[in-house]
């Protein structure tokens, strides 16, 4: 049986994609934003206003301070530990940087300008900008990286990283199950104020 080499190579893609991409590989000396772009996106290849479009979450044509938040992820559970005030730093700083009318956002048109010019978002040491929901940065940052294929096993999701993340998983269930009981009941007596009830 004669198989075309075409055939051949797309086999092997489809099998090597099939056991997870792992995001671009990334030059040592790369920006903030290509390294962002790369682990938290796997995307290798970007324009600036496709960055600015990935980052503007409300899609109004403007980022806010809230979206420079965001995107370095400063906003993420991950990053409870940094100071709020060098928190209020990196916003400060990047307003600076690209808000050239002063106006508390920065628009397309400002970013575009300024990365025209050579300018670029700093490195401010906190990470790569986890913006995602708890399921996206789970699957991007650990599944894909120790467990990408389509043969695993529930058995062979034993890192800590897996055992808490299914463990959150069992707790809102139980808490989610624990509510709907609530509903069903006519009278909620835990939710009776301690003044109000009959002691007994």
């Amino acid at each position: 049986m004669k198989v075309s080499i075409t055939a051949s190579l797309g086999l092997f893609a489809v099998t090597v994609l099939a056991h997870g991409d792992h995001g671009p590989e990334v030059p040592a000396d790369a920006d903030w934003a290509t390294r962002h772009m790369a682990e938290e996106h796997h995307i290798a290849s970007f324009d600036a206003g496709t960055f600015f479009a990935l980052h503007d979450y409300d899609s109004s044509g403007k980022w806010s301070p809230d979206d420079v938040r965001k995107t370095y992820g400063l906003m993420d559970e991950s990053a409870a530990s940094i100071p709020q005030s060098k928190k209020d730093e990196v916003v400060k700083i990047v307003f600076q940087l690209f808000d050239k009318d002063d106006s508390g956002d920065i628009s397309k048109e400002e970013y575009l300008e300024s990365t025209n010019n050579g300018v670029k978002l700093p490195d401010f040491g906190t990470g790569p900008g986890h913006h995602g929901d708890d399921e996206y940065e789970y699957e991007i940052h650990h599944f894909e990286k120790y467990h990408g294929g389509d043969d695993v096993k529930e058995e062979d999701l034993i890192h800590p990283e897996d055992i808490e993340h299914f463990a959150k998983h069992d707790r809102l269930d139980a808490e989610q199950d624990r509510l709907e009981a609530q509903e069903k009941l006519t009278i909620v007596e835990a939710n009776i104020p301690n003044k109000f009830r009959r002691n007994n």
